[in-house]
């Protein structure tokens, strides 16, 4: 099974690790469906990464999310869309998935965000991209069946997908967690029993207030301490640390990536990145530009990564008062200081 081998080989264990992005609070229903309806408007998020540039056809990753609260029912709602693509045999992973949350509010200052994702989502190769031969420069077109048996014996799967999340937060202090793939679906391309390992993220940080003035004050200043670890399987677990700087409406962040536990078979500690996060914060718009300096063994080959997103907040009708004042919620302190949606 030459060719086949090789390219489940190559795409394999990428494949059994979920995609990430660097500005992951940019990217909140793909973090977690705990962060649906999180905000008292509507909201759509847009992000895209480029990941290891420098490479021959290079990993790319596009997400699309919209969510809405609904104040009468305590309850978010709303829908994320991701593509996945990896190098040149364009290996390609899109889930389409509806998320809900529900609003308990503990205290006046604490509430606790329990949410839900039911997703379905497909992946496979395109096999006309599949470069076959001892020159490998050379593509050769695959319609229908392919030149090498092996090549066609390879095709795409289709899965449902199933995840839950919680967040509990007040103004300053976040904590959360959520469990992607809890189903474990199959994702065998060869009719084997290859499946999606469940993916475990914990997140949390604060909002530390440093400029001593009022909460809506027109210029805050104030950081955002935080951390994410992921764990997926038995191979993969990974730590991002780092602090955001604010001083409305920029913020400027550096963040390290990696395994600081754990040591490669040099015997050095495991890292993988540096960040570098910038970002314009507006009431309604957020803009974010990150890049990771890779620190790994493949730093002088990969060219890092490159993420944007793009988060929009707008309300289609009047907010009713009554309502607001009968089941009023707080701020998340993970998405800045944006107090006249909430005022």
């Amino acid at each position: 099974m030459g060719v086949a081998v090789v390219i489940l080989v190559v795409y394999g264990s990428a494949v059994a690790q979920d995609p990430q992005f660097s500005q992951y609070y940019q990217a909140p229903l793909y973090l977690n469906p705990g962060f649906t309806g999180i905000t008292p408007q509507q909201r759509v998020a847009l992000n895209h990464r480029i990941q290891w540039p420098s490479l021959p056809k290079a990993f790319t990753t596009y997400a699309a999310s919209y969510d809405i609260f609904v104040n009468e029912l305590r309850s978010g709602f709303g829908f994320l869309f991701t593509t996945d693509q990896m190098g040149s045999a364009g290996w390609r992973t899109t889930t389409a998935g509806l998320l809900y949350s529900y609003k308990v509010k503990i205290t006046d200052n604490i509430v606790f965000s329990p949410g839900l994702y039911f997703g379905y989502g497909s992946n496979g190769i395109d096999r006309t991209k599949v470069r076959l031969g001892k020159d490998l420069d050379v593509e050769y077109e695959v319609p229908g069946s392919s030149l090498d048996p092996d090549v066609a014996r390879i095709g795409n799967a289709s899965y449902f997908d199933f995840g839950s999340g919680f967040l509990i937060y007040s103004r300053q202090l976040w904590l959360g967690a959520s469990f992607s793939h809890m189903n474990q679906p199959s994702i065998s391309v060869l009719n084997d029993d290859s499946r999606l390992p469940m993916k475990t993220s914990i997140h949390a940080g604060a909002k530390i207030n440093l400029s001593g003035g009022p909460r809506n004050a027109s210029r805050a200043s104030y950081l955002t301490p935080s951390f994410i670890y992921r764990m997926q399987g038995k191979s993969f677990s990974q730590l991002d640390l780092g602090l955001n700087y604010h001083i409305d409406p920029v913020s400027v962040g550096l963040w390290y990536r990696g395994k600081p536990f754990e040591k490669t078979v040099i015997n050095s500690i495991a890292q993988d990145a540096l960040i570098l996060t910038l970002g314009l914060y507006f009431k309604q718009l957020s803009i974010g530009y990150s890049y990771d300096f890779t620190i790994s063994e493949m730093e002088t080959s990969s060219g890092g990564a490159h993420e944007i997103s793009i988060v929009y907040e707008f309300s289609s009708k009047p907010s009713n008062k009554s309502s607001k004042r009968k089941y009023k919620l707080i701020p998340c302190p993970t998405f800045n200081s944006k107090e006249g949606f909430w005022n």
